[in-house]
């Protein structure tokens, strides 16, 4: 059994925001996979479901950006997993936008949801990085990360969220290389 946690903070006015971008992911994934309905578990909503046969709970945590970490560490603990079944979908600023990486435990990158994570079970956890891009200075990051996405954007983030459910099989089975492959020949056309 896996945990894949998309990282997001809660209510209709942040939906659209890029910092939520992790939700939208985990949302489009259970949707093209037939998961079950959410349950309020965990400080969170919980799915489940399963992906080429594997078993994958979905988790947006609840508690904003800054306190993710205690949902993800609450619902590891219930289902007694290790940090190595959990995946973290988040926004990364340090990639362009709508490029895809995953790479295993790394810094934080000044990403508050990874710090509450990594504070609550340190590094090692798989991270799905999905660019966002950096609007050019430091000074703008903030009104860039929770603005929402632009009009002209709307069809490169459809395209990225059905590319990553519809390669998710990749992931579950510890792919991460021909997961990324897949995805970026899937972004060309």
């Amino acid at each position: 059994m896996q945990l894949w946690v998309g990282l997001g903070n809660p209510g209709p006015q942040y939906a659209l925001h890029r910092h939520n971008v992790g939700f939208m992911a985990l949302d489009t994934i259970a949707e093209v996979h037939g998961f079950g309905p959410e349950a309020k578990k965990f400080q969170g909503w919980l799915r489940e479901g399963r992906i080429g046969g594997l078993k994958v709970l979905l988790l947006k945590p609840a508690t904003f950006m800054n306190e993710s970490g205690r949902s993800v560490s609450e619902a590891l603990r219930f289902y007694k997993l290790g940090v190595d079944a959990l995946t973290v979908f988040h926004d990364e600023l340090d990639l362009a936008p709508f490029k895809v990486k995953v790479r295993q435990g790394g810094g934080l990158a000044g990403h508050n949801g990874l710090r509450s994570i990594d504070q609550h079970l340190g590094p090692d956890f798989r991270r799905v990085r999905i660019g966002i891009g950096h609007p050019g200075h430091k000074d703008r990051v903030t009104g860039h990360v929770l603005g929402n996405y632009a009009k002209a954007e709307q069809d490169d983030l459809a395209a990225m969220l059905g590319g990553i459910a519809a390669e998710a099989e990749w992931l579950a089975r510890g792919d991460d290389a021909r997961f990324m492959s897949d995805l970026a020949l899937r972004m060309q056309d």
